[in-house]
C-alpha cells in the first residue's frame, strides 16, 4: 500500500528545494569532488614523503616509475577537479591542464619547503624520536602538508579547491590555515589542535606556534551598503624567529609581531610589538618585558 504521507512529505521537500537557489546546484555544471581532491591529496603525500605513504614497497630501482605514475594519475585527476571549478567561460583551451602543470611546476619547492617543516619540527619538539614519527604522526605537520599545497593552487587562481583541501585538513587536525596566508620556511605548529590561522596573515622564517593560537581579525569592515569588504589586510604579520604559546589571540591586519618575539599563552593581543619582546600574563594583566629596555609598560586588555 502506498505511503501517501511519505509521498507528501517528499513533494514538500522537493518543493522547498526549488525555492533556495542559493543551496542549489541544479542545472549547473559539474563542481569539484571533495572525494576526488582529498584522493589527489594522499597521492600527493606518496610523492612528496616516497616511501611512508601507499601500498608500494619503493626501491631505488622502481622510485622513477612508480612516482612518475601517481603524478600522471594526480596530474589527470587533478585538471579535471580544476576544470569543474573553473568559471564557465574560463573552461576553454586548456586552461585547466595549464593549472595543472604549473602546478606540478611548483612541487620541488614545495617539498623542500616541507622539509624545512620536518627539520623544524623535529628541532623545535623533544619528545619527537625522529622523522618517521613526525611524518606519519605530527597532526600539525599534516596540516602545514595540505596548507602548502593548497597554498600553490591558490597563488595560481584556482577556485574552491584550495579551500576543500584545508578544510579537509582542519576537520582531520584540528588546525585551520586558511590557504591565502603567506608563511614563510621552517614552521612548526606543535600540538595543533584549535590554531587558527586567517587568510591574509603574514608569517617569516621559523616561527613556532603552540595549539589554540589564533591569528586573526579585529573587526570585519563594511561599505556604505553594509556589505563585507573582501580582500583587505585584516590579519596579523608575525615576523622571523617568533615563538607564540597555547591560547595566545593576535588579531588585526596592522598588528605586527617584531622579529624573535616570544608570545606568552592566553596573551590578547590587538596592537604591534616591537623586536625582541616577551609578552607574558602574570595576575591576570599582560605585560611587556623587553629585553631591550629596562621598562615594563603595560599593554592594553583589548
Amino acid at each position: 500500500m502506498e505511503d501517501t504521507g511519505l509521498r507528501a512529505a517528499i513533494d514538500r521537500i522537493v518543493a522547498g528545494a526549488e525555492k533556495r537557489p542559493i543551496l542549489s546546484a541544479v542545472d549547473a555544471p559539474a563542481k569539484p569532488q571533495k572525494k576526488e581532491i582529498i584522493e589527489i591529496l594522499r597521492m600527493l603525500q606518496e610523492v612528496v614523503y616516497p616511501g611512508f605513504f601507499g601500498h608500494t614497497v619503493l626501491y631505488r630501482a622502481n622510485l622513477r616509475d612508480h612516482l612518475g605514475d601517481v603524478l600522471f594519475r594526480i596530474h589527470l585527476s587533478l585538471a579535471n577537479e580544476i576544470e569543474k571549478a573553473l568559471p564557465d567561460g574560463a573552461r576553454t583551451g586548456g586552461k585547466a591542464q595549464d593549472l595543472a602543470r604549473r602546478f606540478f611546476e611548483t612541487l620541488p619547492e614545495i617539498a623542500d619547503l616541507l622539509a624545512a617543516d620536518v627539520q623544524a619540527a623535529f628541532d623545535g619538539d623533544p619528545a619527537a624520536t625522529g622523522f618517521d614519527e613526525i611524518i606519519l604522526a605530527y597532526p600539525g605537520v599534516k596540516a602545514v602538508f595540505t596548507y602548502r599545497l593548497a597554498h600553490a593552487l591558490h597563488v595560481l587562481g584556482v577556485p574552491l579547491i584550495p579551500r576543500i583541501m584545508t578544510e579537509f585538513a582542519h576537520l582531520e587536525t584540528g588546525v585551520d590555515i586558511h590557504p591565502g596566508a603567506r608563511i614563510g620556511r621552517s614552521f612548526f605548529i606543535d600540538h595543533g589542535s584549535g590554531t587558527v590561522i586567517g587568510e591574509t596573515t603574514d608569517i617569516g622564517d621559523r616561527v613556532k606556534l603552540y595549539q589554540g593560537v589564533t591569528l586573526g581579525a579585529v573587526s570585519f569592515p563594511k561599505n556604505e551598503r553594509g556589505e563585507l569588504i573582501r580582500g583587505t589586510k585584516r590579519h596579523p604579520t608575525v615576523m622571523d624567529d617568533v615563538v607564540i604559546y597555547a591560547g595566545a589571540t593576535i588579531l588585526g591586519g596592522e598588528t605586527v609581531i617584531g622579529k624573535g618575539c616570544v608570545i606568552g599563552g592566553s596573551v590578547w593581543l590587538t596592537a604591534s610589538v616591537p623586536p625582541g619582546t616577551r609578552v607574558t600574563l602574570p595576575n591576570d594583566q599582560a605585560r611587556l618585558e623587553s629585553r631591550a629596555l629596562p621598562l615594563t609598560p603595560k599593554l592594553p586588555t583589548k
